[in-house]
């Protein structure tokens, strides 16, 4: 490792930060179509992110509501700095591009205020957006409503919007789809794409073809490992059969090398999909995740 300071008991590295997702740490949560809210308390999970080396932590809109239950946003982001942490993820704008009246749009619109109010309090990297349900959409259409979200966002946070591609988006499931929908966006220097490495390597986009994307477009990397061959239920293999960095078959460091070379300097999201991860006791998710996230860089390449 790379030198670090030492923060409420764990050590931050100083020339790679990694940052803890939520889905990676949050337990035994139902993603997408059950509990989505961790059982692991936030103060536990900021305390083990510290311990382990993680400078940061991430929070899913549901999580944020179960909390509010029992503390307020800036309640949870003192506890989050009195941890020694910095970066924070904030997920997920979705349906902001759905027809005015639709129920999704309403419930889009509804979490939209607690996504820009976290990303203000805890003066977040980014909130991630993008097209989880595969809803179709006209690609105009999709540009002018992320416009959109980008300046409202600007109202209320420094928080960039970093738009994800993945490989079930109708609209968005290569670079060039990506790199177009910003343009088409207008640009708005808050808006960026969200690179994961797992989906990287499901649409065949190598590490050479990210080296040669302008690096000022892209606002976040996630590292996350898994095989080639697909499973005949995509939905399970996306959310829950997913490997941590190194553990799988694509070429994380392959990936850390070319956005280093193309100059990334931003923290590095740790998004690892996993039943068997999310079986684990909290201090061993943590600690794991760290360990062979840190290790894709220690290995000869950072």
């Amino acid at each position: 490792m790379a030198g670090g300071a030492v923060v409420a008991g764990g050590t931050v590295p100083v020339m790679t930060r990694l940052v803890a997702c939520y889905w990676t740490v949050a337990g035994p949560v139902d993603i997408h179509y059950g509990r989505e809210w961790s059982t692991f308390d936030w103060r536990d999970r900021c305390a083990h992110a510290a311990r382990v080396g993680f400078s940061g932590v991430g929070l899913w809109s549901a999580d944020i509501e179960h909390q509010l239950e029992v503390r307020s946003i800036p309640e949870m982001a003192q506890i989050f700095r009195d941890a020694g942490l910095r970066d924070i993820e904030i997920e997920f704008a979705q349906d902001f591009f759905m027809p005015e009246g639709s129920p999704q749009k309403a419930e889009s619109d509804r979490v939209k205020p607690i996504l820009f109010e976290a990303a203000a309090a805890f003066d977040a990297h980014h909130i991630k957006a993008g097209n989880i349900p595969a809803a179709e959409c006209d690609f105009d259409h999709l540009a002018e409503a992320l416009a959109r979200l980008c300046a409202e966002a600007a109202e209320h946070t420094d928080a960039k919007i970093a738009y994800e591609i993945i490989p079930t988006d109708p609209q968005v499931d290569s670079l060039e789809d990506a790199l177009e929908l910003v343009r088409r966006a207008g640009a708005p220097p808050n808006l960026g794409i969200a690179i994961d490495t797992w989906h990287m390597s499901k649409l065949g986009i190598s590490p050479e073809q990210l080296a040669a994307v302008d690096i000022g477009q892209i606002a976040w990397v996630e590292l996350s490992d898994g095989h080639f061959h697909n499973l005949d239920d995509f939905v399970y293999e996306v959310t829950c059969d997913r490997r941590l960095p190194g553990e799988g078959e694509f070429d994380i460091p392959g990936y850390v090398r070319a956005l280093q070379a193309a100059g990334y300097d931003q923290p590095w999201g740790v998004e690892v999909l996993s039943a068997d991860l999310r079986s684990l006791p909290i201090e061993e998710a943590f600690t794991r995740a760290y360990e062979t996230s840190q290790a894709q860089f220690t290995a000869g390449v950072a």
